[in-house]
């Protein structure tokens, strides 16, 4: 009988992703962004077959999609090289070459709607704007004719159209936790919730009706929930609030006149289904922990995008026999009993906060003994209950990983999402060590015997961890995170700039806590080995964070080395690229362990 090798951490680097999805009027075929061919590219197929086609070879990450009312062709957002500045092109259905329909370079266009006539394109966009941003119409027919729709002052954002046109709804987004809806009636705006204030959000909303909206939000409350606006009596009325959850989605069906809902509880997503008949709500079981994407197809179908921890993200469809999986990915040749289920553990933070956190523990007969704490992004983001190729390949190589959601995480409630707000190296850092000496009380994780690693905020933390608290750690790897918060505040995109003091501060009336804040004020003790990565079309966290951070240390003479890579931004666009960085990390773990 012919033996073969156990699965190696290849396989892991092999795992293909999907971004977005969007699902055609008659529900006959679906198109997809996927790197099937090592780079993101718009895939298609016809269902209900389900094998795969390419419809663009463009090579760029795609944000978003949408289909035109007939289905003969896609609308699709792509950037360049992760530089996250996304154009607006069409694609055939059938395929072929890409027509670009709006661009400006260097500026960033997103959220397109198509008019119900299919002769109008709106869209929002920083072109003029670059703090603010603007929605425009522009005419499709004349391909010259340009409208200003609205230009606020704050980022606001063209979200939805009623379904005869005679009203918008935009979000004005002062920030992570204040954002506002608004209904535009020819030159009326009119606020969705009843009062500015106390600062809340909204988390989405539909039209059902030319004048009835529902919409997600907290108002008054700590956790999101559905609640109505009537157009004509200017109502506004809570529906439906479901205990701990935040609501973070809703789609409307026309065909059975039900909303498909989305809620996050801490590390897991919950799928529900309300009749707005009967005003009952039922909760949908689903294949997944984590809901990425809901689309409802023109027949009524209901489409996710989803994953879990041991399963890469799928597009599923829901039927009265339950959900099948449309796309197949997996780990090539590793079964998903073969990988690791992390354990939710809470945990008492310094000042007796519960932290909730994920706890992967490498399997026994692959235990090498070490833990990576690691520092999720965001930070008003979670770590999730979702599939990690990064996690799974070092737990298959005997790495146990912890991954707390500190104070600032999403999920727990718009107060605890609070948290973080001017306040970002300080609690959060406590929080990851007071996490640290739980798994060593618990028996969890060695003192001598523990790595840091962390992306974005995640990489922020890891370089203030390592200059505040050394000895705790062998290693530390430091993926694009700001290294010096007034550097980074000034070079954020400029309509985050507004929303970036409210999070971590004003560089002139805060100069003392962002100095204290800051993880090059620490560089002289940041002594252990260190990698560093970063894109060098990063808009977010742009290169020179990872520059200064580097020089400084080696003029010191530590252990750092520094991988940039020149064709990527915020993230891994191209699967070489992800490989090589899976690798260097790896390798670098290896070395230190």
């Amino acid at each position: 009988m012919i033996q073969f090798a156990k699965p190696d951490v290849e396989q892991f680097f092999r795992t293909f992703g999907i971004q977005t999805f969007a699902v055609s009027p008659d529900e006959e075929q679906l198109v997809f962004s996927t790197n099937l061919n090592g780079t993101y590219n718009l895939w298609a197929m016809d269902l209900p077959l389900t094998f795969p086609y390419p419809l663009s070879f463009q090579n760029q990450s795609c944000q978003e999609l949408t289909y035109d009312k007939s289905g003969a062709y896609v609308i699709a957002v792509m950037d360049k090289d992760g530089d996250e500045n996304g154009q607006i092109y069409a694609v055939s259905a059938k395929g072929g070459q890409v027509k670009t329909l709006r661009e400006a370079e260097g500026y960033s266009l997103h959220t397109p709607i198509l008019s119900n006539d299919g002769k109008q394109l709106f869209y929002t966009s920083n072109k003029e704007d670059q703090t603010f941003m603007k929605s425009y119409a522009y005419n499709l027919e004349t391909s010259l004719e340009e409208t200003i729709l609205h230009g606020e002052e704050a980022i606001t954002l063209l979200m939805s159209k009623s379904p005869e046109e005679s009203s918008f709804l935009y979000g004005r987004f002062f920030g992570n936790t204040y954002s506002l809806p608004y209904v535009k009636v020819g030159e009326e705006e009119i606020l969705v919730t009843p009062d500015r204030s106390p600062e809340h959000t909204f988390a989405g909303a539909v039209y059902t009706s030319e004048t009835e909206i529902y919409l997600l939000t907290n108002y008054r409350d700590d956790f999101s929930y559905l609640a109505k606006f009537d157009l004509t009596t200017r109502e506004f009325q809570k529906v439906v609030q479901l205990e701990n959850e935040d609501l973070s989605d809703i789609q409307y069906c026309s065909k059975s006149h039900r909303l498909y809902l989305v809620s996050q509880k801490g590390v897991v997503d919950a799928f529900y289904e309300y009749d707005l008949h009967s005003g009952e709500i039922e909760k949908v079981e689903t294949p997944v922990t984590i809901i990425e994407k809901v689309v409802i197809g023109g027949k009524g179908g209901v489409y996710l995008l989803g994953c879990s921890p041991t399963i890469p993200f799928n597009i599923y469809q829901k039927s009265n026999q339950g959900w099948s999986q449309l796309t197949n990915y997996s780990v090539p040749g590793v079964a998903s009993e073969d990988m690791v289920e992390p354990e939710t553990v809470t945990y008492p933070s310094y000042d007796g906060l519960q932290i909730e956190a994920l706890l992967f523990q490498a399997k026994e007969e692959n235990d090498n003994g070490h833990m990576i704490l690691w520092p999720h992004g965001g930070p008003q983001v979670a770590e999730r209950a979702s599939f990690r190729s990064l996690f799974q390949f070092l737990l298959h190589r005997g790495y146990s990983i912890f991954a707390p959601n500190f104070r600032g995480s999403s999920g727990y409630g718009l107060s605890f999402k609070r948290l973080v707000e001017g306040d970002w190296g300080y609690g959060p850092r406590l929080d990851n060590i007071h996490g640290l000496e739980w798994l060593i009380e618990q028996g969890y994780a060695d003192r001598e015997k523990i790595m840091l690693m962390g992306g974005s905020y995640g990489g922020y933390m890891a370089l203030l961890l390592h200059g505040r608290h050394p000895d705790y750690f062998k290693a530390v790897v430091d993926i694009f995170g700001p290294s010096h918060l007034f550097s980074f505040v000034d070079s954020v995109p400029e309509h985050w700039k507004p929303a970036t003091k409210q999070l971590i501060g004003d560089p002139e009336k805060d100069k003392a806590k962002l100095t204290e804040h800051s993880p090059h004020t620490y560089v002289e003790t940041m002594t252990k080995p260190m990698l560093v990565i970063q894109g060098a079309q990063d808009p977010r966290v742009v290169k020179e964070e990872s520059d200064q951070i580097v020089k400084a240390l080696k003029e010191r003479g530590r252990d750092v080395d520094y991988l940039v890579l020149e064709d990527e931004g915020h993230g891994f666009s191209k699967k070489e690229n992800e490989m090589a960085v899976y690798r260097k990390v790896l390798a670098f773990l290896d070395q230190y362990s």
